[in-house]
């Protein structure tokens, strides 16, 4: 017998607050027509003064506590991924389990940009594998408008803020890809490229939080390459094709990015979740955004194979395959 990793309940939140793109246009040097021909992106949610990631963070896992049916003392394990943290420390998910979850249970951030989600999904996979923890939170929480120079068209345009959240619980599986749950992951990572998609301070450094800066051209090469690649990566290691998929839910950067993997997957494009168009990139919230909504319209059904692909800076990329 296997252990399998089970998603029980999803769920989201988005703060109340948009930007659309005419009101930057009214700001910077841009326009609603140049940002969607080029992203995709109509608008962005952003956090309101003195709303925290965590914030965010708590009130998507509460919704996904309650879509799982299961109370928060039933959590043996909490995982955050961010790239935009309350602070340097304590970790995020240390304020998630001091306001939903029992004393005593391991919590921590995972750090991996807009692959944040599914270096998380690996992790807590591996302890429910390994038999360390029975019921886990996993949350994909960010605010990045907090990191942005929002004087810089190319790349304030594309962010926003949100959070996304999945509580996962162990069940008995027999090792063949009918099983529900986690199927596999795969990680990666190339530091080579630190220079094309990072942030310009952090404390060992500038002693400031710094902002986004991204070599738009360049990361859009790499991503469709990268991309491509985990997600046959991903198919491969579970004997399937493309054809075989129910849907592909990737994460939200731009829809040129979006497409242009589909095309190369020689998959239907109508069965990619997209939600860049009213989120933006939401980094490590965006896959747990998108699947919450998919799940919630009743477009992904119990059963159904999902495909999860991210990439972010670093570069990072990986991809998750999961019988819901």
């Amino acid at each position: 017998m296997t252990l399998r990793t089970v998603i029980r309940g999803v769920g989201s939140y988005l703060p109340e607050r948009t930007i659309s793109n005419a009101e930057l246009a009214s700001q910077i040097d841009t326009s609603d027509a140049w940002i969607v021909e080029r992203t995709g992106i109509h608008e962005r949610h952003v956090a309101a003064d003195g709303e925290k990631t965590s914030d965010l963070a708590i009130a998507a896992a509460k919704r996904a506590l309650t879509h799982a049916g299961i109370d928060g003392a039933a959590i043996d394990l909490v995982v955050v991924a961010t790239a935009t943290p309350d602070q340097t420390f304590p970790a995020t998910a240390a304020k998630v389990q001091a306001q939903l979850c029992r004393p005593g249970i391991p919590s921590f951030d995972v750090q991996a940009v807009c692959s944040g989600f599914i270096y998380g999904l690996a992790v807590v996979d591996n302890f429910v594998r390994a038999g360390q923890c029975k019921t886990a939170l996993l949350i994909g929480a960010e605010t990045f408008s907090r990191i942005l120079d929002w004087q810089d068209r190319t790349t304030c345009v594309l962010f926003g803020d949100g959070a996304g959240a999945v509580v996962v619980s162990a069940e008995q599986g027999t090792g063949a890809g009918t099983d529900r749950g986690v199927l596999s992951t795969h990680l990666h990572s190339d530091g080579r490229h630190h220079d094309m998609l990072y942030v310009d301070g952090g404390p060992s450094s500038t002693q400031t939080t710094g902002h986004v800066r991204m070599k738009g051209r360049e990361v859009f090469r790499h991503a469709v390459v990268n991309l491509a690649d985990t997600v046959h990566e991903c198919l491969a290691a579970n004997h399937l094709t493309a054809a075989d998929l129910d849907w592909l839910v990737p994460h939200q950067a731009n829809r040129r990015i979006l497409d242009s993997t589909a095309q190369k997957l020689g998959l239907d494009p109508a069965k990619v979740v997209i939600t860049v168009d009213q989120h933006a990139n939401t980094s490590a919230a965006s896959i747990p955004l998108a699947l919450d909504l998919a799940v919630r319209d009743g477009r992904i059904k119990p059963g159904q194979l999902v495909l999860m692909e991210a990439m972010g800076g670093g570069f990072t990329w990986g991809s998750a395959l999961v019988r819901m």
